[in-house]
């Protein structure tokens, strides 16, 4: 059995891993319709609605039978001759804006757009008030250990000697 040089093994493993991180297209081929034109226009729109089971794939890049309903509905939609915003208008009165992966800029989707952000903020209050609060090593406070007392002394000094002898 003959050995790849490390060159050869390097770039056939980046090529594994490139192929592995492209989309995985779930549209079922008979899904897709046989105008190229009006397919491409399904796919355009499938690219924009966020599938509501995975939440952070399109509607083109799911497996989940909510999606491929999504997509079905998205196809007869553009058959029957409505337009791109049509559909995605039609979706959204369904699902409700969370249905788009770029949701506009709106009262309702304050919480889609800022929420991460608040969720990290809390994070990051809730630890400096943890390690603000948290006793500091010592008894005042400075970072150094107390001194020890004359009986911790003693027997320390016990234990040492019991430990040597």
């Amino acid at each position: 059995m003959r050995i790849l040089n490390p060159l050869k093994s390097i770039l056939l493993s980046l090529l594994v891993v490139l192929f592995m991180a492209s989309p995985a297209l779930a549209v079922d081929p008979k899904e897709i319709l046989k105008d190229p034109a009006l397919e491409a226009r399904a796919r355009e729109v499938g690219r924009e609605l966020r599938c509501l089971v995975c939440q952070n794939q399109s509607i083109d890049d799911s497996d989940a039978d909510l999606a491929r309903d999504l997509r079905v509905l998205v196809r007869d939609r553009i058959v029957a001759g409505d337009s791109n915003e049509d559909v995605i208008a039609y979706v959204v009165s369904r699902y409700g804006d969370f249905v788009l992966l770029n949701p506009p800029f709106k009262l309702k989707t304050y919480v889609l757009w800022f929420g991460p952000a608040v969720f990290i903020i809390f994070g990051i209050f809730v630890l400096v008030m943890f390690y603000r609060r948290s006793p500091a090593p010592g008894a005042d406070g400075s970072g150094k250990p107390a001194a020890l007392s004359d009986a911790e002394k003693q027997k320390l000094a016990r234990l040492l000697d019991e430990d040597q002898g």
